[in-house]
């Protein structure tokens, strides 16, 4: 697997309502400035001076850190990330979300009668929603046709040259960089080559867009998550006619520092707690980073096999296996109350009894 402005229902007096149509801001309403991130800014300049060191000849920005990288997996403790409010910075964990995007009483009441709509869905780009391993192996082997080099049609070489990432696939596993400038410039070019394929990518997963539609005719909201840019995300999806099932996109513009906090910053988005989100995952580490969150994970075998994915709590070969009431059977066996906070009852032991000697004189 390779990508807040947050909003719960403590943060900000904004929540989406439950059919998923945002409320109109006031007319008035005026947002300070913000400042224009480095990286964007360098990307317009050289747009400006028609370079392309860092951009595509399609307009993209490419990050090359970004999409040819092993992210860390993140929350090994339940830690999250930081958001910025006016009265100053405020850390975001698990237990945090948890805690604070609790279910209001009428939300209650609702999901006692409708139970599929407290749940949320986080998709995977990679592999899940589209099948990236054919993007990224074309780019390699484009690149290597570029640069004279030749890619080993070996398994387990192409299976690591698509796991890791590029610094460690350059320097360790084909041995083509012979300097930091060579590399960079490898590395960024690859992206380029990477994003022209992504232009020609139109369909998703099998069964994929069959499964959304009964998500969405339960209600379920859902969310995608992705290294990519927003606008090449939205765009891709756009593609594949998949729009108009996403509530939210968490994108390499929100700043998600690891896996967990894509997912965390996805179940704020969709305002339900992490416990309640079913994470859709390809990749050991996205199904350990769930785990991390207290989120669900279901693995769709593909890419790794099946006996890789078995901590994952539900696996699957295609999406035409699942059906809503899947969902439901995940946190069947404690209830509705299934991975909530539960607070440890420490009984207090009685004081010890102070013996005595009683002595006759």
């Amino acid at each position: 697997m390779d990508c807040c402005n947050i909003g719960s229902s403590s943060l900000l007096s904004l929540r989406p309502s439950s059919d998923f149509h945002a409320s109109p801001l006031p007319s008035k309403l005026r947002f300070p400035k913000l400042k224009q991130p480095s990286r964007l800014k360098s990307f317009v300049v050289n747009k400006a001076s028609g370079s392309d060191e860092n951009c595509s000849e399609n307009g993209f920005s490419v990050p090359p850190s970004r999409i040819f990288i092993q992210e860390a997996i993140g929350a090994e403790y339940g830690e999250g990330f930081e958001t910025f409010r006016s009265d100053g910075p405020l850390k975001i964990d698990v237990d945090f979300l948890n805690d604070k995007l609790q279910e209001g009483f009428l939300q209650r009441i609702r999901y006692a009668m409708k139970p599929d709509e407290a749940f949320g869905l986080i998709f995977s780009w990679d592999n899940v929603v589209a099948d990236t391993r054919v993007l990224k192996l074309n780019a390699w082997k484009q690149l290597a046709s570029e640069e004279g080099k030749y890619i080993p049609e070996d398994v387990g070489i192409q299976k690591s040259i698509l796991s890791a990432g590029a610094d460690h696939v350059l320097q360790k596993i084909l041995f083509w960089g012979e300097g930091e400038s060579e590399l960079e410039r490898m590395k960024s070019r690859l992206s380029q080559l990477y994003y022209e394929n992504l232009l020609k990518l139109s369909t998703p997963i099998e069964g994929l867009k069959e499964w959304l539609d009964a998500v969405s005719t339960a209600r379920i909201p859902c969310a995608i998550v992705s290294c990519l840019d927003r606008k090449s995300l939205v765009e891709a999806l756009h593609r594949m006619g998949l729009s108009k099932y996403f509530q939210a996109i968490v994108a390499e513009e929100d700043g998600m520092e690891s896996i967990a906090h894509r997912f965390l910053s996805a179940a704020v988005k969709l305002d339900r707690k992490p416990s309640k989100c079913v994470v859709f995952e390809d990749d050991p580490r996205g199904i350990t980073a769930a785990h991390n969150c207290t989120m669900m994970a279901v693995a769709l075998i593909g890419a790794h096999p099946a006996y890789e994915l078995v901590q994952a709590d539900l696996a699957v070969a295609s999406f035409s296996e699942l059906s809503v009431i899947n969902l439901r059977r995940l946190f069947a066996h404690n209830g509705s109350t299934f991975m909530d906070l539960q607070k440890q009852i420490v009984e207090k032991t009685p004081p010890k009894r102070k013996l005595t000697i009683d002595t006759i004189f």
